[in-house]
């Protein structure tokens, strides 16, 4: 199995590229997120892969984090989610974003992907909430599993209570969440909730 690919990149298209291995073309499927940030034709390029192996065909999907390989991986794991609309969210979430809106169960976020409606949209969420935490991804990734637990009764949802606090006051929920998050992070797990709001409406106005 192919893990990783370095060499030039040969061509681009809409959802690809070809990278030239010592004179061998590879035809890699990516996000646009992923084919923007590629270096120009010619160029040296390094790309993480997952080989996806079927009955009638072999494709190579790749990415330039690791981060965002791991969410392929995890998104593709939900109902009805296949690898092209994988790569739609991910082309218009990068994966600080995406544990940001599944911790804030922030369907909206998740529609602008293309074929992405509210009803799926609803289900990624659902089940991702509690594996998303275990993705090392910073402090939004540690109150996805706050979050998670607080829903099971198992911790004080003084995150929630905050978020649902800035969203009364007009804020969108995703947002309202990163500001929790960042208020969270700086003054503790313990501090009091209206420390946190006052926070957080410090760190939306900034």
């Amino acid at each position: 199995m192919i893990g990783k690919l370095t060499g030039l990149v040969d061509s681009s298209g809409e959802d690809w590229v070809i990278v030239d291995v010592s004179g061998v073309g590879y035809l890699v499927h990516c996000s646009n997120r992923t084919l923007s940030n590629l270096p120009g034709t010619g160029e040296l390029v390094s790309l993480l892969i997952e080989t996806h192996v079927r009955e009638d065909h072999i494709h190579l999907y790749g990415f330039l984090q690791a981060a965002e390989r791991d969410w392929f991986g995890l998104l593709s794991t939900v109902q009805g989610v296949g690898v092209k609309m994988t790569l739609a969210i991910l082309s218009v979430l990068p994966p600080s974003e995406l544990i940001q809106a599944i911790a804030a169960q922030d369907k909206s976020a998740l529609t602008r992907a293309n074929g992405v409606g509210p009803k799926l949209a609803g289900r990624i969420v659902a089940e991702l909430k509690d594996k998303a935490g275990k993705l090392a991804l910073g402090p939004a990734a540690a109150l996805a599993g706050g979050t998670a637990a607080a829903a099971r009764g198992g911790a004080p949802a003084l995150s929630e209570d905050a978020v649902s606090a800035l969203v009364n006051l007009g804020y969108q929920r995703g947002e309202a969440f990163g500001a929790v998050v960042q208020a969270t992070h700086e003054l503790g797990a313990d501090a009091p909730l209206e420390a946190v709001i006052k926070a957080g409406l410090k760190e939306l106005s900034a």
